[in-house]
């Protein structure tokens, strides 16, 4: 298979193939397919977008794989969602980007939206909390997979392993916020690459992937798309588009329903969030309950939890809980629509909201960024801000674990550090149980992802029939 910016692969013009082989309509279909199985949060979602795009279609190589997902990182908003969009306009220019960040959301779009309708209906339903329970077991096996795999390629040498290390520490315990590790890892890795030194090179100081014609000679731009090069007239003409699309819905609601209405206060609160998710969607789920229980009487205490659970178990970014959010707010105050339409009507708002500025922030930056890939102290830093998230990834999978295996976490506080540790009395003995026979299938067998969470959400909801405690 061909490589974005194999300038020698010949176009099929008959067949309407770009340059680099890849078919518009194979790409719908493995995006389809990446969104399919993106559990597992964003470490989950990246390690299955590196799977298939980097090992298995081999479409993009591992530097430049890193390279976006570096700048990804940096951005305001769900990093995997932004890294498919990524690659996607990479590989079919603007609309490849709009389908890859479309379809990616899509599977969680609808799967909440019909657990919001039965939540809405009939409460909390017993067998889909079974299924949730068995789901959580599968996913913890998943992300704990992902930060193997992307620590492997991450972490070459023993200063990424430092960064790593340090920022899961300044993260757990000392709760650093995500910003400031973030822009000390690149400072490093900033004056580092400046240095010259091999610790913060791309890929470590190792040998590059030799398959990845798409990693080579940056330096002379030959494997830069045309499409994909800077072009302020491109860039300000896409960005307009893109912020009259996001802004529009919030400025009709605010126009025609003023700015008591459900529908004005959810477009303006989750715009506002969306330029100021940075550090992923843990960072701001705390307070997202806070808003809509206190402030806005969204969501009754405790409520949260239930749509983290849904966002947790169905692919898709975590972030997709607020669409859960935006469908209770309008569901209980619907005005004169009825409360499912207004639901519907909420969720969809919420989405529009929260996912449009990813599309804005991509196209606006990423040609930018492209031609900035030979920069060696940039280079420099992005690999240390790689190498820092690895890090924050891990905290995350932690702070999975302890909610998944355990019913209730204390803080303690001691040697300067804070932490939330389990109180071993509430310890979910069948949660354990059934993850670690994920994991067992997962590392001992190689099971698939599929089979394994489907094989947990059926032990869980027999588990659940059986009459035990979930």
């Amino acid at each position: 298979m061909s490589k974005i910016g194999d300038r020698h692969a010949v176009p099929d013009r008959h067949a309407g193939v770009p340059a680099h082989g890849i078919s518009f309509g194979e790409a719908v279909r493995v995006w389809a397919r990446v969104a399919a199985l993106s559990f597992g949060g964003p470490a989950g979602q990246i390690a299955v977008m590196h799977r298939i795009l980097v090992e298995e279609k081999r479409w993009i190589g591992e530097t430049r794989f890193l390279h976006a997902l570096n700048y990804c990182m940096l951005l305001p908003g769900p990093e995997a969602q932004q890294l498919a969009i990524y690659v996607g306009w990479l590989l079919h220019k603007t609309k490849g980007g709009l389908i890859a960040g479309a379809l990616f959301v899509l599977p969680g779009f609808v799967s909440i939206l019909a657990l919001s309708y039965i939540y809405a209906t009939v409460g909390n339903v017993g067998i889909v909390e079974g299924l949730f329970f068995g789901l959580k077991a599968a996913v913890l096996t998943i992300v704990v997979q992902a930060v193997l795999r992307i620590g492997q390629r991450a972490l070459r040498n023993t200063v990424m392993v430092g960064i790593a290390v340090a920022a899961l520490v300044a993260i757990f315990f000392f709760r650093v916020p995500f910003p400031l590790i973030i822009l000390a890892a690149g400072l490093a890795g900033y004056i580092g690459g400046r240095m010259g030194s091999p610790f913060f090179r791309v890929g470590g100081g190792h040998k590059a992937d030799g398959n990845a014609l798409a990693d080579k000679d940056a330096a002379l731009g030959e494997d830069t798309p045309r499409h994909a090069r800077p072009n302020i007239a491109w860039s300000l003409k896409i960005s307009g588009i893109l912020l009259l699309l996001w802004l529009l819905p919030v400025t009709i609601c605010l126009a025609l329903l003023g700015r008591d209405s459900v529908f004005s206060q959810i477009a303006v609160f989750f715009s506002q969030m969306a330029m100021v998710t940075f550090g992923g969607a843990y960072a701001v789920l705390a307070y997202v309950a806070q808003e809509a229980v206190q402030h806005y009487g969204w969501l009754q205490p405790g409520e949260m939890l239930d749509g983290l659970g849904m966002a947790e178990t169905t692919p898709g970014p975590l972030i997709m809980v607020v669409q859960f959010v935006g469908f209770m707010g309008a569901f209980r105050d619907p005005g004169v629509l009825n409360p499912m339409v207004a639901g519907t009507l909420g969720a969809l708002l919420t989405t529009w909201v929260t996912f449009v500025p990813c599309f804005l922030w991509i196209f606006l930056g990423a040609p930018y960024i492209e031609a900035l890939r030979s920069n060696a102290a940039l280079t420099g830093a992005m690999s240390a801000i790689t190498a820092a998230v690895v890090g924050v990834v891990m905290n995350l999978a932690a702070w999975f674990a302890l909610h998944t295996l355990f019913g209730q976490l204390t803080p303690w506080r001691g040697l300067g550090v804070l932490v939330d540790v389990p109180v071993w009395q509430t310890a979910n003995v069948p949660a354990m149980v059934l993850t670690v026979a994920a994991a067992i299938a997962t590392f001992g067998y190689g099971v698939r992802m599929i089979p394994t969470l489907l094989a947990c959400s059926i032990a869980g909801m027999v588990w659940y029939l059986a009459g035990g405690n979930v």
